[in-house]
């Protein structure tokens, strides 16, 4: 790897201008003691910085890109959208058609509202939650990261976890008191919060399949156990799908779990790489949204033309075959890092769900927020530095999953593999 000189001067130039000089907080490579890199361009599974090193991708802008980057065919069908128009700030076809498509794959979602991003998919769900049920109080999970909306900064995973500060700044009490905690993979949490707050909870927001602490996923029976305390105490379940919607399965995570949530939030593949979100639900739920209910909520770039042409081109290629090669690659490349830890005598756990994986530094199974935040960070940090010297490019945080794409071959994994082995005797040697 090329000394990242052109990267460290516009690192420079950008803290003059943005705080922290990133626009997301992970960006800035803090977590691993490292700067950050630069990227001028990516194909398939390969990202290329501004000093011309190129490495083997596993952040894939963390999940949407299942396709790979720039796919040829993504990239036509956006230059004929775009000469067209980029934004009309009216209805077109394409969203309409791009919501038959999400409800065909996720049935559950009788009506669909599309937005630009995830967080403003689950606050818009929790509102619209809150108006259905006349109730105030939600339920979310240690570690789960449902967006950087106020109600949600509590305890939250991803980038807050990684910056240590899990309850932000800047949200009031008042926000902070009407979210209640529970602890992933532990019904008996969620039963307690149910019990003490009784016709008080207006809806439990939960990633399926954690995937903001580190890949988590659910305990045998724990999903259906949360959906039945909803139903039994006339509370909303939503699934925050924006990770597991369409990588997990076509239908998501609530396909495979066979459980339909009364709301679900997609974001990340659902625009094949561009900004967008959506929520939806129940069609009696989702009446209540404007302009059809009294539920305000509105956005200028909402169901943008290019947007909805790259979440049709992105769901019309979710074949059987690609969840197959991306499952079988995805157990490679679990299986290359554990052994790669076992041959340098490195307490690891590796967690995998088709093709997201994580490898936690720690000699104890990973299940919930607690067990991750036993995580050696300093031995992931020795750990990102010597992949990427070896042209690999892993989350830059421990708390985050690991993204393969269609793009990505086993020679890929095979040569992620071997930087590993090579990257895991330096944090032998630092521990």
């Amino acid at each position: 790897m090329k000394t990242p000189v052109r990267s460290r001067k516009l690192f420079e130039q950008a803290s003059k201008v943005l705080p922290g000089g990133v626009n997301s907080p992970v960006r800035a490579f803090r977590a691993v003691g490292a700067s950050p890199l630069f990227i001028r361009r990516a194909s398939g599974a390969i990202l290329e910085d501004v000093d011309g090193n190129r490495f083997v991708d596993y952040v894939m802008s963390w999940g949407p890109l299942i396709h790979g980057h720039a796919p040829r065919g993504l990239v036509r069908a956006l230059a004929a959208a775009a000469r067209l128009g980029t934004s009309f700030g009216a209805p077109s076809p394409l969203e309409h058609e791009l919501g038959e498509r999400v409800r065909t794959l996720v049935p559950s979602m009788e009506r669909v509202r599309f937005v630009s991003s995830g967080t403003e998919a689950t606050m818009s769900a929790v509102r619209v939650a809150r108006a259905f049920t006349r109730r105030d109080r939600i339920i979310k999970f240690e570690g789960c990261y449902h967006g950087h909306a106020d109600a949600f900064l509590v305890k939250a995973g991803s980038g807050a976890t990684t910056l240590g500060v899990p309850t932000s700044p800047g949200v009031t009490p008042a926000v902070a008191a009407d979210t209640l905690l529970a602890r992933y993979n532990d019904l008996s949490s969620v039963a307690s919060l149910c019990d003490a707050h009784q016709g008080r909870i207006a809806a439990i927001i939960i990633e399926p399949i954690a995937g903001n602490m580190g890949v988590v996923p659910p305990s045998e029976g724990f999903l259906r156990g949360v959906h039945g305390l909803a139903v039994r105490q006339g509370i909303l379940l939503i699934f925050d799908e924006v990770i597991s919607g369409f990588r997990a399965s076509p239908g998501g995570a609530q396909a495979i779990f066979g459980i339909n949530p009364d709301l679900t939030c997609l974001g990340k593949i659902i625009g094949g790489g561009l900004p967008v979100g959506a929520y939806g639900g129940r069609a009696d739920v989702m009446a209540l949204v404007a302009p059809e209910g009294p539920v305000y909520q509105a956005g200028t770039l909402s169901g943008n033309p290019l947007a909805m042409t790259a979440g049709l081109w992105a769901l019309e290629r979710l074949t059987p075959r690609l969840y197959k090669e991306l499952a079988r690659r995805g157990s490679m490349l679990a299986a290359g890092l554990a052994d790669a830890a076992r041959a340098a005598r490195v307490p690891l756990q590796v967690n995998a769900f088709g093709s997201l994986v994580t490898p936690f530094f720690t000699a104890s199974p990973v299940r919930d927020y607690d067990s991750a935040l036993g995580a050696d960070t300093d031995a992931y940090a020795t750990f990102f530095r010597g992949m990427l010297a070896r042209g690999i490019y892993p989350p830059p945080s421990q708390f985050e999953a690991w993204f393969l794409s269609a793009a990505h071959t086993d020679r890929h994994v095979q040569q992620t593999i071997k930087a590993a082995r090579a990257a895991m005797k330096e944090v032998a040697r630092k521990t």
